[in-house]
């Protein structure tokens, strides 16, 4: 029987997904492996596929968070930078702007520590605002620099000059001349990263695509190297930021893309299971063990935006819009300097973990406090993976919350769980209500490990009375890297008012993207019958500094007219109003998508397991609730709380005053009129 199968790397668990030809899932989450995140897969794929061959798999999808990582741990390689004369220093300058105000001591806001001052070379020669060549490329100041940066054992080199995304001549013949001179060094374009306006934000997304790309042609290399082990002949594909799939060469040639993935992949499978549960709109939160994301779902995909960033620095690639916070289930629980109770941010992570994993971790988090209050079951967490000591978790938050704060254990517990469910709930305002949109008539969507534990709390506090809970949401994002499309796309500079650009030349420029995209397709053995395109234009009125994205029809004969009538209209609904002035045309992208037909999603099949109960603290008070495997509930059956559903990958806890419902790709849960 064929399979498909995703493994997606978290902070704290690999999630893993195999999907049978005939619809069946197997679900699997293994500890995560730090020091080497590639090692995790190869556990996990012993498990999916024990002493088989793996010649079954048809596909083989990937999700990663090792891009991230690897900028925010400043584990990079060692990258040089090449730009126009005067220019060296606009990495370091940024935008001037403090994103903390009162800060004694000041983390850095620019990456300055990946391209220090003595590996940033400028070069004579200059493209002009309107595309043409004011000063001819110094070729052989070019030559010197590479020189230079080969004896310094420079691994990668990001071009930067200015106005190369009207004009990309003198980038492409810098590569070529460093090519000769240092073959071997990794080159990035930012003509190719990030074709836009913007020095700064064009500079950092080119100088971070050529810091991670010996990083991640190592990294993908192991991946292909474990698949191949195992027999799967099928080819990599990895998870991108804006939600879809790349093969592992296109994700080589330009990396930046894999650096929010991990995120998008969870929103695709909130989406597609909101869809499949009748709604177009959701929000969704997916709690790992070291952060909650939450997203929004809008007409019945991810949201996306294009001013992704990571950490304090700016990484222009378009990702779903997430808000992240520090709130885990590895969240640490401390008493701060004034004698409050905090949770978070910093996690205990996969290694040594929470107190209850008995690994050497002796700080309390919310996961400790999650067996102390009986939510989770010790035996069973992680489907039996990783059984949890509920004594060390007791000692943990006796030690460290409960005898400092002069109450009991259990009454400390209830008290970090108030503290994390606060935490998760202002993100949900932070997505929703700041931004105009009241979330009590949409559904909320848990997913993650922890999900479930918070999700019935999180709504009261917001006032929303539906919670749509996938049939896997532990391991959402691994879902998500299944539902994905195959997804290129190609896009162009202009920043120029749209009735100074001809229709004929805004026509075949579409085209050429559209080529481009096609070709990278045709790399990856999709016939284009298979695929979708879609144009959109970033527009601005003349004057403003910030762009609206505008939808262009792909065959469309007048582009520039489609582009000013839809600027006009999107400006008018997103401010409610609009003025005569002309329309500025910043950036064309063209997306081509194919989305790869599979069978529907069903629970995995297996002999149901007897019903319970246990104690357990809901809703702020000890309850005797009713332990319900996931895989016992019958479809259309309908359970009142305290009750306390139970599968491999997650745990949901029922209040008093909800019920839940059994469908067969999802849980629906409704607060109950009083």
């Amino acid at each position: 029987m064929e399979m498909e199968i995703g493994i997606d790397i978290g902070g704290t668990f690999t999630d893993a997904v195999c999907r049978q030809s005939n619809g069946r899932l197997r679900l699997l989450k293994v500890p995560s492996t730090p020091d080497d995140p590639a090692r995790a897969v190869g556990v996990a794929l012993s498990e999916l596929l024990g002493d088989g061959d793996g010649a079954a798999v048809r596909r083989f999808l990937h999700g990663t968070t090792v891009a991230t990582n690897a900028i925010l741990e400043g584990n990079t390689a060692r990258v040089a930078l090449i730009t126009t004369t005067g220019f060296g220093d606009v990495i370091e300058i940024g935008r001037m702007i403090r994103s903390v105000n009162y800060d004694l001591i000041l983390t850095p806001q620019t990456p300055v520590g990946l391209i220090p001052p003595e590996r940033r070379y400028e070069v004579h020669g200059r493209i002009g605002a309107d595309g043409a060549v004011v000063e001819p490329l110094d070729e052989e100041g070019v030559a010197e620099a590479a020189r230079q940066l080969a004896a310094e054992g420079v691994q990668a080199v990001a071009i930067c000059f200015l106005f190369s995304f009207l004009n990309p001549a003198h980038e492409r013949r810098a590569r070529e001349i460093i090519e000769a001179e240092c073959p071997g060094v990794a080159v990035s374009l930012s003509s190719d990263v990030d074709p836009a306006i913007r020095e700064y934000e064009r500079t950092c997304a080119t100088a971070f695509d050529a810091a991670l790309k010996p990083v991640m042609d190592s990294y993908l290399a192991r991946i292909e190297g474990i698949i191949a082990k195992r027999g799967i002949r099928a080819p990599l594909q990895v998870m991108h930021s804006r939600g879809g799939l790349l093969g592992s060469g296109e994700a080589r040639r330009r990396p930046v893309r894999l650096t929010l993935s991990g995120p998008s992949a969870a929103a695709i499978g909130a989406a597609s299971v909101l869809r499949q549960a009748g709604f177009s709109e959701g929000i969704s939160i997916d709690v790992g063990g070291t952060s909650a994301d939450v997203a929004l779902i809008s007409g019945g995909a991810a949201v996306l935006r294009t001013d992704g960033r990571i950490g304090s620095f700016p990484v222009r690639v378009p990702t779903a819009d997430v808000v992240a916070v520090a709130a885990g289930g590895g969240s640490i629980a401390w008493i701060d300097a004034t004698g409050a109770l905090r949770v978070g941010p910093r996690s205990a992570g996969a290694d040594p973990g929470p107190a209850c994993y008995r690994r050497g971790g002796t700080m309390p988090t919310v996961l400790d406090a999650s067996v102390v209050l009986g939510l989770v079951d010790p035996v069973s967490f992680a489907g039996g993976h990783v059984p949890l000591d509920c004594a060390a978790a007791e000692e943990a938050i006796e030690r460290e919350i409960a005898a400092p704060l002069g109450i009991g254990v259990q009454e400390a517990a209830l008290a970090i769980h108030r503290v994390i469910n606060a935490i998760m709930a202002e993100a949900v305002r932070q997505v929703t209500v700041a931004r105009g949109t009241d979330p009590r008539d949409w559904p909320l969507l848990p997913a993650g490990g922890g999900g479930g534990l918070h999700a019935a709390t999180i709504a009261e506090d917001l006032g929303m009375g539906c919670i749509v809970v996938p049939s896997a949401p532990g391991v959402l994002a691994a879902m998500g890297l299944l539902e994905a499309p195959l997804e290129h796309d190609a896009s162009r500079g202009y920043y120029r008012p749209v009735h100074q650009l001809a229709e004929d030349v805004l026509r075949a420029d579409i085209e050429e993207l559209a080529g481009r995209c096609a070709a990278a397709m045709t790399r990856e053995g999709v016939e284009p019958a298979m695929t979708e395109t879609e144009v959109v234009a970033a527009a601005s009125f003349v004057g403003q500094g910030h762009t609206l994205d505008v939808p262009v029809p792909a065959e469309c004969w007048e582009p520039g007219a489609a582009i000013r009538d839809g600027f006009i209209a999107v400006h008018r609904r997103a401010y409610g109003h609009t003025r005569d002035a002309p329309v500025r045309l910043v950036e064309l992208r063209v997306v081509q998508r194919a989305r790869i037909p599979g069978p529907p999603s069903l629970r995995a099949a297996g002999a149901a397991e007897a019903r319970g109960g246990r104690c357990a603290v809901i809703g702020g008070a000890m309850v005797k609730a009713v332990t319900i495997p996931r895989i016992g509930m019958a479809d259309g059956e309908m359970i009142r709380g305290p009750a306390i559903v139970e599968q491999a990958d997650s745990t949901l806890v029922v209040p008093a005053g909800w019920e839940v419902t059994s469908h067969p790709a999802h849980l629906l849960m409704r607060k109950v009129s009083s």
